[in-house]
């Protein structure tokens, strides 16, 4: 890997860190129903994908929102829930400070490219482990497109200055790998087994 692949670049939620989009619901509610409901209405919704894609405002995505709950109680959840979000649902993943020291440390840079809202460049750093170690990281929203979009792969090239076919893409979606292929960057579907993508990265 090391000699075919300057470049790892790494998806960011279910890969670097964990994601668990209702644990700040709990904060709120312990109702199942609550719970469901928030999720499908909120972080399931169409707006949240505008909302990664930069063609929303966070303030224009709960005006389309917050309708659709039936309830002043679901609302009330929902607005403290899209607040502080990004303080409760992602955590460093397991295992991947110590991935990111061992690549570093191997000669490889690496990078962040990953389908997130522009809330995130802001806080990032919070949960990102080692995100100092990084050459650079590229969010969503900032570019107004996303994975598995070819246009997305190609800006990301571009701004960093790397040959596709010295990267190696790591994401949990396989149709993001199977658009970075497209893009001429190989590419593993992570599915939380950090000892297998030591092995696939030969550590």
């Amino acid at each position: 890997m090391k000699m075919k692949y300057r470049n790892i670049v790494f998806d960011m939620g279910n890969v670097l860190i964990g994601f668990d989009p209702v644990r700040v619901v709990r904060r709120y509610t312990s109702d199942p129903d609550m719970i469901r409901e928030i999720r499908n209405v909120l972080f399931s919704s169409g707006e949240w994908i505008m909302l990664d894609a930069g063609l929303m405002s966070e303030k224009e995505a709960m005006e389309r929102i917050l309708p659709r709950f039936r309830t002043e109680e679901q609302r009330e959840i929902a607005i403290k829930s899209f607040e502080h979000w990004h303080e409760y649902n992602m955590w460093p993943g397991e295992g991947m400070a110590e991935l990111i020291r061992d690549l570093k440390a191997r000669g490889q840079h690496v990078y962040i490219l990953s389908n997130a809202s522009m809330r995130l460049p802001e806080c990032y750093r919070n949960v990102i482990p080692e995100w100092q170690l990084f050459e650079g990281v590229m969010f969503s929203a900032e570019e107004k497109c996303l994975k598995p979009q070819a246009l997305i792969y190609e800006r990301f090239f571009e701004k960093f200055g790397l040959k596709p076919e010295e990267c190696f893409f790591i994401d949990d979606l396989r149709m993001n790998i199977e658009g970075a292929a497209a893009c001429g960057m190989d590419g593993y579907v992570f599915d939380g087994n950090v000892e297998k993508l030591r092995r696939i990265l030969e550590l």
